[in-house]
């Protein structure tokens, strides 16, 4: 029985070798481990060893079944592995892993707070949520104010709401630091309205400067400055007359169409022309709510809307296309 089991392992070897499908090793498992299998037929005949032989024998089956076994699942392996490089051509370039990127809002802003961080203003932060007193009262917006109904607000409860432009920074900063003040107020803003040109939340920043002296011409030139930097250094500007509850005088700024350079096309309504933001001297009236003398200071303030200037800068035409999560228009800002 021993000379059977050892003839038996050479049989199973030349066997298994001759293998090179994964589909033939189940075949070959029931072949000599099955019920009815090589190895169940030789076991049979130890009911007719003598008492002394039987342990032995039983060892060197059980040994023989776990040689054969490990034997089948070491050459399952490697069919599996040999089938898996099987097809593939090593002269193909990589897969190249896409690098991650700012996304484009932000890099505009980080862009718009460096120039004017350049022209020594600081950078100023505040709540999201806010209250109506700073959201609009002390920025000379009155409960029956007609330009409340051009917010269209988020109201949370009875006076909580979330702001409709970080104006309120510069009250809460004028509050608390008093005058000079030479700060921006980047951040994010909310407002129902969502179209091609809006979005219920998007970013501005706002700017304000106060102390005592400073002028209309003070402001032109922090503006002329800001879109030379931005926009390329022979950007023509204009100042139209406008209105704004907390500016007197107010004015909103226009500048060439970088488009059709003047000549007028359909992204600038054949104007030549494209609003980039609003600006004016800071009302008197706004003094008063922070406790400042409006007799001994003067000031401006000045306000944009990011994804305006990054529309304008890069020539897009539906504001979604910054929240749409499209990797294909992302990237080409990397």
């Amino acid at each position: 029985m021993e000379r059977q089991l050892e003839e038996l392992r050479k049989q199973f070897l030349d066997d298994l070798e001759h293998i090179h499908k994964s589909e033939d090793i189940d075949p070959l498992r029931i072949q000599y481990l099955g019920r009815k299998g090589r190895l169940t037929a030789v076991l049979r005949q130890m009911g007719s060893l003598s008492a002394e032989e039987r342990p032995r024998m039983g060892a060197l089956s059980n040994e023989l079944k776990a040689f054969m076994e490990q034997s089948l699942v070491a050459k399952a392996a490697a069919l599996s592995t040999a089938q898996a490089a099987t097809g593939i051509d090593v002269t193909l370039p990589g897969r190249v892993l896409r690098r991650g990127t700012i996304h484009v809002i932000n890099q505009v802003m980080e862009e718009i707070q460096d120039i004017f961080r350049n022209l020594g203003f600081a950078v100023a932060s505040g709540p999201e949520v806010e209250d109506d007193y700073h959201n609009f009262e002390a920025l000379n917006m009155p409960a029956n104010h007609p330009a409340r109904d051009m917010q269209d607000t988020f109201y949370f409860s009875k006076g909580i709401l979330l702001r409709t432009h970080t104006s309120p920074v510069q009250i809460r900063v004028m509050e608390s630091q008093g005058i000079p003040v030479r700060i921006i107020a980047p951040g994010k803003v909310y407002r129902c309205d969502f179209d091609i040109t809006h979005s219920p939340m998007f970013h501005q920043v706002e700017g304000l400067w106060v102390e005592q002296g400073i002028t209309f011409a003070h402001l032109k030139g922090v503006l002329y400055e800001f879109a030379r930097k931005c926009f390329g250094p022979d950007i023509p500007l204009r100042f139209r007359s406008s209105f704004f509850p907390f500016t007197e005088p107010s004015a909103e700024v226009d500048m060439g169409c970088i488009i059709c350079n003047g000549s007028g096309c359909r992204v600038c309504g054949n104007t030549g022309w494209l609003e980039i933001l609003g600006c004016g001297m800071v009302d008197p009236e706004v003094y008063r709510f922070v406790g400042i003398d409006p007799e001994t200071v003067t000031g401006f303030a000045f306000g944009m809307g990011v994804e305006r200037i990054a529309m304008i800068k890069y020539g897009i035409d539906d504001i979604r296309l910054f929240y749409d999560s499209d990797l294909r228009f992302l990237g080409q800002f990397a």
